[in-house]
Order: structure tokens, then sequence, then C-alpha cells
């Protein structure tokens, strides 16, 4: 990475740990995503420009309907993701872990691929490991961790055969 660069991910780094960024970005970000996704058919997401994100599709918990949520997603080759449930570190855990957690069969866009995938929720010592991962690949996860009481759910979603 170019010094710039360098530079550039820190500062993006520090913005997106402040509590004024976690009131504004969930509100802001995944409609934008979400509308970027679309106009270039899968290709490109706003996000992925710092990091590797997919677009997750599950079943809500209560109404059964499909949701899309853009995410960043720690990839582990060959079919598989971490995902995070930070929320940026607001108090409430995001909607999206309560229906993965009701409907762990899901879909997610990966590069323009619809990919079928069960997801499973990390605890123990392979949640551990999944988190400290999870800290070298986005270190403000750390601090999204510091400012709630809630431990940050962690999932692996895995691709499923149809």
């Amino acid at each position: 990475m170019s010094p710039r660069q360098t530079r550039t991910v820190r500062i993006v780094r520090r913005v997106s740990s402040s509590r004024p960024f976690a009131r504004v970005a969930p509100v802001v970000l995944p409609p934008l995503d979400r509308a970027l996704h679309r106009l270039t058919r899968g290709r490109v997401l706003l996000s992925a420009a710092l990091l590797p994100s997919l677009l997750l599709t599950v079943p809500g918990a209560r109404t059964g309907l499909p949701r899309t949520t853009p995410l960043a997603a720690l990839p582990e080759p060959p079919d598989s993701w971490l995902l995070i449930g930070s929320n940026f570190g607001r108090p409430a855990h995001p909607v999206w872990t309560a229906n993965l957690l009701a409907h762990p069969d899901a879909e997610v866009s990966w590069h323009g691929e619809t990919v079928p995938v069960r997801a499973r929720l990390l605890a123990g010592e392979e949640r551990a490991e999944a988190w400290r991962r999870l800290v070298v690949f986005w270190p403000p996860y750390a601090t999204y961790q510091a400012r709630v009481s809630r431990e940050i759910r962690v999932f692996r979603v895995t691709r499923r055969a149809l």
C-alpha cells in the first residue's frame, strides 16, 4: 500500500470508530450500497472500496420476507465468509443477525454471483479465534466491542448445495 493509501485507511478507521459515524452510517450506507449494487448488476458495492463486502439476503425473523443487507465480510476461501454483527458499536444487535438466527439458510451476493449459504453463530474458542482475525481485518471492531455491553455476534456462512 502506498503512503497515501495507508493514510486514507487510517483516517477512515478513525472516522468509522466515532459515535457520530455510528449514528449516521446505518441509515445512509446500506441504501447507497443496495442502489449501487443494483445499478452495476451485482458487480460493485460502495463499502467494498475499503473492505471485502457482500450482500446478505435472509428471510425476516418475523415476516419471512427477504431482507437484503450489505455487510463487510472476511472471506475464508474457498466457500465461506465471516460476518460480524457490530452494528457500528450501537447498543442493539443488528436485525440481520436475528434473521440469521431464525433462518440460517440464506444467500449472499459475492462479486456478482448469488451463493446459497448456511449460517452458524460462533461461540467459545471458535468465536475467539475468528474475533482475533476480524480485529486484524478491521481494527474498529475492537472499538465497537468496547463501546457496548453485548457480545458482538460473529457468524460463519458457508456455501451450501442446492
